[in-house]
Formats: C-alpha cells, structure tokens, sequence
C-alpha cells in the first residue's frame, strides 16, 4: 500500500518532463491523478496508458479560465474527492526587457501566474481537509538573468501565492508549499538555452550534472505524502545545489 492510497490529485501540465514524473509519483504512492496538457494528446495518451485508471487526461488550455474550470469540473467526477493539487504547468520565454511585447507578457503571466492563482482558489472551494496544494516555482526568482524578467516575475507571483494561501487554508490542515526548480533536464530548458549554458549549469551544481524530472518529482511527493505534514509556506530549492 502507497501513502496516498485513495488520495485525489489534479497535475497540471502532466504529460511531458517535469509533471509526468509528478505523475508518475503520486500515482507510484497511491494516488489517482487526473492531468491537463495544452496540445501533445499522444505524450497525453502514453501517460494514460502506463497507468490505466490511474491517470486521467483532459485537455485545458490554462490560459483561458475557462478550460481551468473544466478541469476541475472533470476531476470532481474522476475522483470523488480532491487532495492533492500541483500547479506544474507554464511556459517559458526569454526576451530582454527592451524587446518583450503585450502579447508576450499577457501569455506569460496567463498561464504562469493567472491560471494558478485561479486554480488555488477552485481547490479552496473544492479540497478536503488536510490536503495539499504544491506550486512548482523556479530558482530563476533568485538567480537573475538577462532575458527571464517577465518568467521570474510569473513565478515569483507562485511563490507569494503559496505564502498567503498557506495562511488562509492552515486552519482546515491544508499545506501550500511551492518547489524551485533548479536545471533540469526537460524539452522545455533545451528549447531556452543554448549548449554552453547548459553545462555552465552542470559545472555551477556541487553535484555536477543537471537535475532530471524525478528528482523534482521526489521533492513534490514528499510534500504530497504524511511526512510533509508540518511543512507549509515554504518554498524549497531543489537545484541540486545551484544557487
């Protein structure tokens, strides 16, 4: 038996890098997980088939507020109760300060912000008692760059949800935490950095290697589980030491 046996989960973005090793582990741990993904029905469709009953696709566009809804409204019929939710999905783009367009910011704080602002107030409404609520955040809040402005002010806005949420939900035993990614080795960090970057990443790291998305999904699960029980309103760095 799993710890989260009879647990409920909503994962956002779950079908590729980081959220389907999220997947994976609450799902290794018990727990039935319904997931959104944007566009890649067939990663979709793979996830769903390694776990047969025990991840459940729907397409929602976190964008539109709308798709959001929906998919809280799906999960509510899956799984018959809601325990656990992880903010996971986002997008990333890097463009200087000089450059970034209306459309550019909008995309980006629509999903990266917006989407999980409104996904924690459903899952207010919506969670039982005792539950968890996990923001994936990124070490970029802390570890400025030129061209991650708009990116780091959408995660930092996560990371200040996490706080005041956890004060408002802690008196029904409810935990929010959010986790920073440091480097990890994703389509999603190839697609925005050039080679070298990626191995000044892996020297900067005491361990000297990227993270891979288990190593995340470990640090979720364990907030997820029993024994993160006493951790709420922190934000933890799981960058394999990067800073």
């Amino acid at each position: 038996m799993g710890n989260l046996d009879g647990k409920g989960a909503i994962v956002t973005g779950g079908s590729r890098g980081i959220g389907r090793a999220i997947v994976a582990r609450l799902v290794a741990d018990g727990a039935t997980v319904v997931f959104s993904y944007r566009q890649d029905e067939g990663a979709a469709k793979e996830v769903a088939t390694e776990f047969p009953g025990r991840a459940i696709p729907v397409r929602a566009d976190l964008a539109e507020i709308a798709d959001l809804h929906g998919l809280f409204d799906a999960a509510a019929e899956q799984l018959g109760g809601l325990d656990i939710l992880v903010n996971n999905a986002g997008t990333a783009r890097t463009a200087l300060i000089a450059d970034v367009t209306d459309a550019e910011y909008d995309d980006l704080m629509a999903i990266n912000a917006k989407s999980v602002f409104f996904a924690i107030q459903r899952a207010a409404r919506q969670m039982r008692d005792g539950g968890r609520i996990i923001n994936i955040s990124s070490l970029n809040t802390v570890l400025a760059s030129p061209g991650v402005a708009v990116y780091a002010a959408s995660k930092a806005a996560v990371e200040q949800f996490s706080r005041v949420a956890a004060r408002e939900l802690g008196n029904r035993g409810i935990t929010v935490n959010s986790v920073s990614p440091g480097a990890t080795d994703t389509d999603l960090l190839r697609g925005t950095n050039s080679r070298d970057s990626l191995r000044m990443a892996e020297t900067m790291s005491p361990l000297g290697r990227l993270g891979q998305p288990a190593d995340i999904a470990d640090v979720v699960g364990f907030l997820a589980g029993p024994d993160g029980r006493w951790l709420t309103g922190q934000n933890l760095h799981a960058s394999g030491g990067l800073t």
